[in-house]
């Protein structure tokens, strides 16, 4: 008798330190358990809307404050990018969606954050996202065509309104199962989360075909 994977979503946006710190902790959390972890777009601040500018008080003392203790604590090297106003990012998350569709979404969630976080790069500029993508194997022309013609933009704003539903409102939001985690949790606490969910799944199968019938057979 076997069990479903226990299904992770993780609701992120690429311009979110903590989204970034908060994959080290789910990959240490999910080591030798099976499941399917799937990352989801959210975009804190979609257009017409100003993006943060890293020369108002707000990104240097919540840094100073949050994101810099945390990175120190987990052994995560992240910066305060210098780019003003910080970029809009549609257009990478469309780009996620090309990415998902030829096998390599993860590893393009990741680049992202690196390219952002630890190189200080412009993720609203399509010339560096085609870059991006074209390093971690996407091919650049195919992939910058479709962003230019808007190829995935419906997809996106399918997976925007699928974050509406969930009623994520802050990034990291992590599901597992009906567990909701905001923020970066501990690996200990999502890997709790996890086994919880995998001990619900077990006591949820279902005999198929064990039944009563009206004739008296099948009961036994």
């Amino acid at each position: 008798m076997s069990t479903d994977k226990v299904k992770i979503k993780v609701w992120s946006d690429y311009v979110c330190p903590f989204c970034m710190l908060a994959e080290g902790p789910l990959e240490e959390a999910v080591e030798g358990l099976d499941v399917e972890i799937e990352w989801m777009p959210f975009e804190l601040r979609a257009e017409p809307k100003p993006t943060l500018r890293p020369e108002d008080p707000y990104l240097p003392e919540i840094w100073k404050r949050a994101v810099y203790p945390m990175a120190r604590r987990l052994g995560v090297d992240i910066t305060l990018p210098t780019v003003s106003p910080q970029p809009y990012t549609r257009l990478a998350f469309e780009g996620w969606q090309f990415a998902l569709e030829h096998g390599l979404g993860d590893a393009y969630n990741h680049r992202m954050f690196q390219a952002f976080f630890q190189e200080n790069q412009d993720l609203g500029q399509l010339d560096v996202l085609v870059a991006l993508a074209e390093e971690i194997g996407l091919d650049g022309p195919t992939y910058r065509k479709a962003l230019e013609d808007g190829t995935y933009y419906e997809r996106h704003q399918d997976a925007l309104r699928e974050a509406e539903a969930h009623r994520v409102q802050a990034v990291p939001t992590i599901l597992v199962g009906d567990t909701r985690l905001e923020g970066v949790p501990s690996t200990a606490q999502l890997r709790r989360a996890v086994l919880d969910e995998q001990a619900r799944l077990a006591e949820s199968v279902t005999l198929d075909g064990v039944v009563c019938r009206a004739d008296g057979s099948g009961c036994n």
